[in-house]
């Protein structure tokens, strides 16, 4: 999905390559993307590369991770004391090969998202089962929207395409608009790819409240650090004071939809499983962060299940906690 509250990255019925996923009884849906999206096919070198076999791809990205990890390492001093305080029982064999691991994982992903511009729904589908889905159809039969909320955990954009093939009912991804325009256009072709309707995260409560009664799944990846002068909710999170943005707890509060939490982890090379749990009842009456403290524990559940699934090199713990909270 989508950075913070991106989309990024979410299978029954297979929709063919750049149509919209059907709306809920039927049909188009009758709603534009929240964002415009780019015309023609992706930049050439794009589809050069995704048109290699992912056997090749994969080949590439062990050769980028060696030289990541041994040669011209990425921001080394933030992974090790990032995973030093998370995980302080590593001893050094372990932080090392924890590390090995995150780096190997995180080229991988790299070169997945590329091949996403030509990847078949079909062999996407072979490689990233969904469970759950069930759950979500319940939530969306009453008639209302879903929040699925998801972490940066393992490849988040494999699991919007995914999401959207699946899930037969639209698809809104919050995502994060980049700074540079040609990677923000080109991240937007693939992540619309199977259908998704990306939404910038500054729009996402007006576009939810001009859509409220329109059936229809809402993603967003949160467990990012908020910006200083965003809302925040304040906990233990891998040994640390973390600050959550709070944009999700109040979607749900001020809406009353349900939440379910979308977990993946890696079954293999190039394979994952994808498994919707809900975590938070429509309407629940819940107390003022209570709702983004579920999420905290779900995310840092998931990290610990796979440590080196989850972006270290990310600097996550830049704010510090008020002494008067």
């Amino acid at each position: 999905m989508p950075d913070r509250m991106n989309a990024t990255p979410p299978p029954a019925g297979s929709p063919t390559v750049g149509t919209p996923a059907p709306s809920v009884g039927g049909g188009p849906s009758s709603a534009p993307p929240a964002d415009d999206l780019p015309a023609g096919p992706p930049a050439w070198w794009v589809r050069a590369i995704s048109a290699l076999p992912l056997g090749v791809l994969h080949a590439i990205a062990s050769l980028f991770a060696w030289l990541a990890f041994r040669v011209f390492p990425h921001r080394p001093q933030v992974v090790r004391e990032n995973l030093s305080i998370a995980f302080p029982d590593l001893d050094e064999r372990g932080l090392r090969e924890v590390t090995r691991a995150f780096y190997a994982g995180h080229a991988d992903v790299l070169v997945e998202v590329v091949k996403s511009a030509a990847l078949r729904p079909e062999e996407l589908l072979r490689r990233v089962e969904v469970h759950g889905l069930e759950l979500v159809r319940e939530r969306l039969a009453t008639g209302k929207p879903a929040l699925l909320l998801a972490a940066h955990q393992c490849n988040w954009e494999w699991m919007l395409l995914a999401l959207s093939l699946t899930l037969d009912a639209p698809l809104d991804a919050a995502y994060k608009p980049l700074v540079d325009p040609w990677a923000e256009r080109e991240m937007k072709r693939l992540r619309s790819r199977f259908g998704a309707r990306l939404v910038p995260a500054p729009q996402l409560l007006v576009d939810i409240i001009k859509r409220r009664n329109l059936p229809r799944a809402i993603a967003m990846v949160a467990d990012q650090e908020p910006v200083a002068s965003e809302s925040k909710h304040w906990t233990r999170f891998l040994n640390r004071d973390s600050a959550f943005f709070l944009g999700a707890e109040e979607i749900a509060r001020k809406t009353g939809y349900g939440a379910l939490f979308v977990k993946m982890r890696r079954t293999g090379r190039g394979r994952y499983r994808i498994d919707c749990v809900p975590f938070a009842e429509p309407r629940e009456s819940l107390r003022p962060g209570e709702f983004t403290e579920r999420y905290a524990r779900m995310v840092e559940a998931q990290i610990r299940e796979s440590p080196p699934d989850w972006p270290w090199s990310h600097k996550r713990w830049r704010l510090r906690k008020p002494l008067y909270e």
